[in-house]
């Protein structure tokens, strides 16, 4: 058996991992478990009582953290010419069509989101095989295919993620960073709860909500109490 390190005995006097702590609680043990030299990435994850093999039982949405996330987006805006600058203008790192339909064919994906206008999208497709399994594929049901590009690449700026539960029945999302405060992180974590209790699909029979943890990059994952959360 290997032996902890220092920071990891630290760790392991600081909290219990048997233990579910109160959402907020849990927010401001997380900062004093974490001991990254970077700013290490806030992540959520919440396990629901889905099966996400049936179309009527996927839970998908989008949410904008009051806080952000605490990282720099790049957002690539594929449009037409008329639309560049309202894409530039609205801080869009990228805008244009064919040159980047190109660039990304030759295998540059160097961007975190991709918005599109409805026009483009079947040009955008004919990429889907690359963009799709890196999560970049723009779809209608999170605002990335829109007319209104300038609003929508300010609300990804602002802090607008989007999340889909995994083929175990898991949403993971990334919801800040350590350096915010417990309290920031607590009210992101909470906004992107209230989130998906608003999606428990009508065919569900049973519990939706089975369990949450929150973590950093390389900390241990503290367990959240239920109870805390639906108070909050």
């Amino acid at each position: 058996m290997s032996k902890l390190t220092k920071n990891q005995k630290i760790a392991a006097e600081k909290y219990d991992a048997a233990k579910e702590y109160k959402l907020a609680e849990a927010c401001d043990l997380l900062k004093e478990i974490s001991f990254t030299k970077f700013d290490a990435s806030v992540e959520l994850s919440v396990n629901l009582g889905v099966d996400p093999r049936k179309a009527n039982q996927m839970v998908r949405g989008v949410v904008t953290l009051p806080h952000g996330t605490g990282k720099q987006t790049r957002v690539l805006v594929l449009c037409t010419p008329d639309k560049e600058n309202e894409a530039k203008e609205a801080g869009a790192d990228y805008a244009g069509l064919d040159e980047y339909i190109d660039k990304i064919k030759g295998g540059w994906t160097d961007v975190d989101v991709i918005i599109c206008t409805p026009s483009v999208m079947p040009k955008v497709g004919a990429i889907g095989r690359i963009l799709g399994p890196r999560g970049l594929m723009p779809n209608p049901k999170t605002g990335t295919v829109t007319m209104e590009v300038g609003n929508a690449v300010k609300e990804v700026k602002a802090g607008k993620i989007d999340f889909k539960v995994d083929k175990t029945g898991i949403v993971h999302a990334a919801i800040g960073k350590v350096s915010f405060t417990g309290a920031q992180i607590c009210e992101n974590a909470q906004e992107l709860i209230s989130a998906i209790m608003k999606l428990k699909p009508q065919s569900l029979k049973g519990t939706y909500l089975k369990g949450i943890s929150i973590c950093s990059t390389m900390s241990s994952g503290i367990r959240i109490d239920l109870k805390s959360v639906s108070a909050e």
